[in-house]
């Protein structure tokens, strides 16, 4: 009997466990074995047991996906969508319609654009109940205050740019900032370094698998690319080789300036051999410097406060970047794939190997770097990886550039449930045993 309960529980673990392995695009390719799998369930338990427990699996099987959706596929922007919408009403000042022809119309815009908004990010929230309560929500004040379905949208919200005059201090972010909010902009920090790993400007941390060229930033203002390319006797793992750095024109303050390193040759100088971005109203908003010419290079953009560090460590490049929240924020909808912002692809992340304390890679990065924080993890990952203990180097490089640019000292040493890199969870073995007792009941009765 109780290898005809496991002929049950793997084809469903085996669903669980392929869906949410593809959730980078769509679980649609691994929905479509489930009446495969039921069948082979049918088989091991009797025709008689499946249809008298039919609703027990279908609950239980709901249940995981829609418990573990949200945290596996990170890419839904429904978030997103309802900040947008509710502060287009605040703006307009007619929420709800407010009970006037023209104040109506207004509304049925913001409704119809919160609409086209979640059906841009339909594919990834697929199992997202926030985003079903939304469309439904949607449906229902569009018949409430009788929208037509099709019609103008809400124009775009005015993209955050700093209000400063330009006159005196209006080409210094930081200056400005202060004077008009009487405090320093927020700043935000991302570093992508060693296989490479990412430290996300939301504080998340990822290692990923993603080779070619890929936008780690993209706003109004900034624009960074960086290209990586497969390791030596490795299909999964990369390396950065090139990044290419595009400082926007902007008003007065800066003209297009264009940066590119690549591996053994970091300049210290833009692409067209200057190091500035010009003299724009007798300041120099664009700077490159460098204490190492060939091997790192900081990029200063006053008018938006931000630092960009590019350096080669070993043979691999990094980067470092601080940016004013508002600069980071200054994107549209269409810039939507940013790895600094929102990461890398689902289906593009690696997990760190388990080290045991007795291994000389975990021996060797806990010489160097004593906090069992994400450069840790990013250490261990790297020489397990290579075997070279000097690729330990970029994260050790990586946690000084985060020093430099993190203000609070207490926010430097990310940490997170991996950092320590403890063996499986509990938790995980604990839901998999409940769901395996379960099962068991519901075949076998209480015993």
């Amino acid at each position: 009997m109780f290898a005809d309960l496991f002929g049950f529980v793997s084809p469903v673990w085996l669903f669980y466990k392929v869906c949410f392995s593809t959730c980078a695009g769509s679980c649609e390719q691994a929905v479509l074995p489930v009446s495969v799998w039921v069948g082979m369930a049918a088989s091991a338990v009797g025709g008689n047991h499946l249809h008298a427990t039919w609703k027990h699996i279908v609950i239980i099987v709901t249940t995981l996906l829609v418990l573990s959706a949200p945290s596996v596929c990170a890419q839904c922007r429904i978030l997103r969508c309802n900040s947008d919408f509710v502060a287009g009403t605040l703006e307009i000042g007619v929420i709800g319609g407010g009970g006037k022809e023209g104040a109506n119309a207004v509304y049925c815009s913001a409704l119809r654009s919160y609409a086209l908004c979640t059906q841009r990010t339909a594919r990834a929230c697929r199992g997202d109940l926030a985003y079903h309560s939304a469309v439904q929500g949607i449906e229902d004040l569009l018949i409430q205050h009788r929208c037509p379905k099709t019609g103008p949208t809400a124009q775009p919200r005015p993209l955050p740019l700093p209000q400063a005059p330009l006159s005196g201090d209006g080409c210094f972010y930081e200056k400005g900032f202060m004077q008009r909010e009487g405090r320093a902009p927020e700043y935000l920090h991302c570093g992508v370094f060693g296989d490479p790993h990412i430290r996300t400007f939301n504080e998340e941390f990822q290692t990923c698998a993603v080779q070619g060229a890929w936008p780690l930033i993209d706003n109004q203002y900034l624009y960074i690319q960086a290209t990586s390319t497969p390791t030596r006797g490795s299909s999964y793992t990369s390396i950065l080789t090139k990044i290419t750095v595009i400082l926007k024109n902007w008003r007065e303050c800066a003209e297009l300036q264009i940066y590119q390193a690549e591996l053994d040759n970091v300049p210290p100088a833009f692409v067209d051999g200057s190091v500035t971005g010009g003299d724009r109203r007798g300041h120099q908003s664009l700077r490159v410097h460098s204490h190492d010419p060939g091997r790192h290079a900081e990029i200063w953009a006053t008018h938006i406060g931000t630092t960009i560090v590019v350096r080669q460590v070993g043979r691999s490049l990094s980067l470092s970047v601080r940016s004013p929240r508002a600069m980071v924020e200054s994107h549209t909808p269409e810039q939507d794939l940013q790895l600094c912002v929102w990461g890398c692809p689902v289906s593009q992340r690696l997990e760190t190997p388990y080290a045991h304390p007795s291994t000389p890679a975990y021996t060797h990065c806990s010489s160097l770097l004593p906090v069992r924080d994400v450069y840790f993890q990013a250490c261990l990952f790297d020489l397990q990886v290579t075997g070279d203990l000097n690729s330990s180097a970029s994260a050790v490089a990586a946690l000084e550039d985060a020093r430099a640019m993190i203000s609070d000292p207490d926010r430097v040493h990310l940490l997170t449930d991996r950092a320590g890199n403890n063996p499986p969870s509990l938790p995980v073995v604990l839901i998999v045993s409940i769901l395996v007792e379960t099962l068991r009941c519901t075949f076998l009765g209480p015993v």
